[in-house]
């Protein structure tokens, strides 16, 4: 065909060197053209009658293929092989020409199919990810880890096709630069060996609440990469944490509280040590008329009148042998009203308990869990509770530690 645009020159007057520059532009013109043609016809024709097809199926994997701009990508193969099969036509007196240009061609051969396999490595992390197992083990780590060996791989390949080398000489070459290579590469070695650790012992899940104080990092983990690890706090803010450092330091996964099924509350209230008290026969009949209490009353007062009378305790005097206060009748209505509370397990530590008495006063903890993990409603739960104990320790002649307040102190001197 360059022949037959060189007479055709000729035969119209032009020199042999213009001539030979007009035929090799006219086939250089008619290649390109041809190469994007193809293109054209590949995409619209190939990839629409593609996508009908898959648009049929049932499966969601090839939508993904699909999606991921595989085909795409792959029809960027065929103008590609157009170049480099046709060059030779333009320069086919030439031994230098042809074959560098064909090698720049393959060249960007090997560009496109890394492009891509870098789509089928993101298709497969997506159609991974429609499996509930993608939420316990995930591969994106480890997806990334083989598109930076591909990668590399694949530069080394464009390099020595280009340089017309061998491709392991250029493979010793960065294996003499190994050090420098760590160097540059450091953050992202040890993020492997930290993706590779966290997926090894199960220590970090997409979903999971976890809490890196560091970072002013608390909230949910919605993507784990081969460097950083990006959570989403509650006020809805992200948060890019360095993968390695959830190694290399401590953070929190409250994934065990999800998984067994209760959240706990801890929580005190600090009583004024001034109002605890033996309970008087008056403060006994009144507390036998709370409903929850009646019975323990009943059962606690026999247990004590047989106890003393076993000892020959002399009982005139409310120090000697034992007696009920309203600190610790108070104790026992809180945990009768949690038992009988819907929302709080009674198959998980459960406790209410005196903690070290400081200037504050007592601290009377609750120790529960609740079986809504919900975040609201496990607020509301909680401050339901506490609204409640508040709103009845005056029941049992109780008073809550407070601070005083100016409010307080503009009152006494009033009063006074």
């Amino acid at each position: 065909m360059n022949q037959f645009f060189y007479h055709f020159f000729s035969r119209l007057g032009l020199s042999e060197t213009y001539a030979v520059l007009s035929s090799k532009t006219v086939l250089l013109i008619i290649i390109i053209l041809v190469s994007f043609l193809s293109n054209w016809v590949t995409k619209k024709i190939l990839l629409s009658v593609i996508s009908k097809i898959v648009h049929k199926t049932v499966n969601k994997w090839d939508d993904i293929l699909l999606e991921r701009g595989i085909f795409s990508r792959l029809s960027h193969i065929v103008p590609v092989l157009v170049l480099y099969f046709s060059s030779p036509l333009i320069f086919q007196n030439s031994e230098t020409i042809a074959p560098i240009l064909q090698r720049f061609i393959l060249a960007s051969l090997i560009v496109v199919f890394l492009r891509v396999i870098s789509s089928f490595i993101s298709a497969i992390n997506a159609i991974y990810s429609l499996y509930n197992i993608s939420k316990t083990r995930p591969i994106k780590g480890y997806l990334q880890i083989v598109r930076v060996i591909v990668s590399i791989l694949g530069m080394a390949l464009v390099i020595t096709t280009i340089l017309n080398k061998s491709a392991l000489g250029l493979i010793s070459g960065i294996g003499a630069l190994s050090a420098v290579l760590m160097l540059i590469f450091k953050d992202s070695i040890l993020g492997l060996v930290a993706a590779v650790q966290l997926s090894g012992n199960d220590m970090i899940h997409i979903g999971d609440w976890i809490s890196v104080p560091d970072y002013g990092a608390d909230g949910d983990v919605i993507d784990i990469k081969l460097q950083t690890v990006t959570i989403q706090n509650f006020d809805k803010t992200l948060v890019n944490v360095p993968i390695y450092s959830l190694i290399s330091s401590s953070f929190k996964n409250w994934r065990g509280m999800s998984d067994s099924g209760g959240r706990r509350i801890k929580r005190h209230l600090n009583i004024d040590m001034n109002s605890v008290k033996f309970c008087s026969d008056e403060m006994v009949a009144r507390f036998k008329k709370i409903e929850r209490l009646g019975s323990f009353i009943s059962e606690k007062e026999k247990e004590i009148s047989e106890d003393n009378r076993g000892k020959n305790i002399d009982t005139t005097l409310p120090i000697n042998g034992r007696r009920m206060t309203n600190l610790g009748v108070f104790r026992a209505y809180i945990a009768l009203y949690l038992q009988d509370h819907s929302k709080i397990s009674n198959n998980m530590t459960f406790l209410v308990r005196q903690l070290q008495p400081s200037d504050k006063g007592i601290p009377l903890e609750i120790y529960v869990f609740s079986i809504d993990q919900n975040w609201n409603h496990y607020e509301s739960i909680q401050a339901d509770i506490f609204d409640h104990l508040l709103a009845c320790i005056s029941f049992f002649d109780l008073a809550v530690y407070q601070t005083p307040s100016s409010l307080d102190f503009r009152t006494s001197f009033k009063s006074s």
